[in-house]
C-alpha cells in the first residue's frame, strides 16, 4: 500500500481541524480502513487523542501495526484487523476519519488483496454513512476523503441519516486541473458551511497552503 499525496494532505487537514477543538481530555478517534496507518499516525503525532484503527485486510493490518509500533506515540493507537460492519466496540467517538475504499463500480485489480483494501466490495458509501451514524458522539465530527465525483452522493447519504456537511475542501493538482478529491466534514448539527479550494502545486512548486499544512510531516518542505 503506497502512501499518496492526497492522503497526506487529508491527514494534515484533519489535524488542523482537530487542533481547533480545545479539549482538555484526549479525543477518541475511529480510523476506518487504516491501510498503512498513515492517518492515525499523522493525527496522533499532533493531537491529544486515542485512536482505534480498523483494517479488514490482514497484510495491511499487519503493516499498519508495524508502522505504528515504530512511533513514539504508539501507545495512543490500537490496530484491529476487523470488518467495521460487524466490529462491536461499544464506544461512541469524538471523531471518525476515513480514506475509504472508494473505487466502487470502477475496474478492479487482479490482486485480490489490493481489491479488498482499495475497492468497496466490502464497504460502500451507504455502509460508511450508517457506521458513522452508529458510532459518532452527539457532538462529534466525521472527516472523509473521497474522489470529487462521489461528493454529492456522500452528502445525500449523510443527509438521509441527519448528518450535515459543515466543512468542505475541494482539491486540485494545479490551477489548470479540475477537482479530483474532496474532503468532507459532517456533524449532527446544521452549521454555516465552510469551504475552501486547495491547489497542491503552483507553477511546479508546492502551493503555500500545501506547505503550511504539510510542513510538520514532510521532511523536505
Amino acid at each position: 500500500m503506497k502512501v499518496c499525496t492526497d492522503a497526506c494532505l487529508f491527514g494534515a487537514w484533519v489535524v488542523e481541524l482537530l487542533q481547533q477543538k480545545k479539549n482538555s481530555n484526549p479525543l477518541s478517534i475511529l480510523d476506518i480502513g487504516t491501510g498503512t496507518g498513515l492517518l492515525s499516525l499523522m493525527t496522533a503525532q499532533e493531537v491529544n487523542c486515542t485512536i482505534d484503527a480498523i483494517e479488514i485486510e490482514a497484510s495491511a493490518a499487519k503493516q499498519a501495526s508495524e508502522n505504528i509500533s515504530n512511533a513514539f506515540f504508539s501507545s495512543n493507537i490500537k490496530v484491529y484487523e476487523a470488518d467495521i460492519k460487524i466490529w462491536d466496540s461499544k464506544i461512541a467517538y469524538d471523531c471518525i476519519i476515513s480514506n475509504p475504499p472508494f473505487y466502487e463500480n470502477d475496474l478492479t485489480s487482479p490482486n485480490e488483496k489490493k481489491n479488498l483494501a482499495l475497492h468497496s466490495a466490502t464497504l460502500n458509501l451507504s455502509d460508511l454513512a450508517t457506521i458513522i451514524d452508529q458510532k459518532l458522539k452527539q457532538d462529534g465530527i466525521s472527516a472523509i476523503l473521497l474522489p470529487y465525483h462521489r461528493k454529492e452522493e456522500m452528502i445525500q447519504l449523510a443527509l438521509n441519516r441527519k448528518l450535515y456537511l459543515n466543512v468542505n475542501a475541494n482539491i486540485k493538482q494545479s490551477s489548470k486541473h479540475t477537482y479530483f478529491r474532496t474532503f468532507l466534514v459532517f456533524s449532527r448539527y446544521k452549521q454555516t458551511l465552510l469551504t475552501e479550494e486547495i491547489i497542491i502545486q503552483d507553477n511546479k512548486d508546492y502551493s503555500d497552503r500545501f506547505i503550511d499544512l504539510l510542513k510538520k510531516f514532510y521532511m523536505t518542505l
